[in-house]
């Protein structure tokens, strides 16, 4: 990851980072929140043979909403599945080439799939379904379907942009992202580790 100075576009990185801070709260909360459901719901069944009657509705409804922001948070640190054989094989400069085509073409693909699920989310909404044990509006279930497609979109176009420099070597799989088979978070719990070791032998 490039140090904040020498990334462009910064207003953009500051609109990137503002999101990646909501979906990291979402994601972990969400996450969290599954857990706790699924054991107090095994703990009620077993012990007083009593299920939470709403349990597995709020975990069908955490599943779709980690998921779909899971879509945006796994393109911003470049950790999709890839199909890179030939591709790695391709001089740097056409390779940085065709990631500016790819993540233009992914972007508009995601706009395109997210403003069919608004119109399918407007449609639910109009038909006024609720959830039949929480009671809550069926279209908020699925609001976050096009929040996710939103957010890879804008991700991807974060990448296309980030790759139009070709005077840089370095080739972006997200906006931050160097292209790289090393996990971003294992390289970035690497670097911590070796900054924390340099400056205790400083001192």
């Amino acid at each position: 990851m490039q140090k904040p100075e020498a990334v462009p576009f910064g207003f953009l990185g500051k609109i990137d980072a503002a999101i990646g801070r909501v979906e990291i709260w979402i994601l972990s909360w969400g996450v969290i929140l599954m857990a706790v459901n699924t054991i107090a719901n095994v703990f009620g069944r077993y012990v007083f043979n009593q299920s939470i009657y709403f349990s597995e509705e709020l975990n069908e409804f955490l599943i779709i909403l980690v998921t779909f922001m899971g879509l945006g948070y796994a393109t911003r640190k470049g950790i999709h599945i890839r199909m890179s054989a030939i591709y790695d094989a391709l001089p740097p400069k056409i390779r940085k080439g065709l990631m500016v085509v790819i993540a233009a073409v992914t972007s508009v693909m995601m706009a395109i799939l997210a403003w069919y699920a608004f119109e399918y989310v407007q449609k639910v909404a109009s038909r006024g379904r609720i959830t039949p044990a929480l009671q809550l509006p069926l279209y908020l279930t699925y609001v976050w379907v096009v929040v996710g497609l939103v957010l890879a979109s804008f991700q991807y176009l974060l990448t296309a942009l980030r790759n139009l420099n070709f005077a840089e070597e370095e080739l972006y799989v997200s906006y931050l992202e160097i292209d790289s088979y090393e996990d971003p978070e294992t390289a970035a719990a690497i670097r911590r580790h070796e900054e924390n070791s340099e400056e205790e032998s400083a001192k």
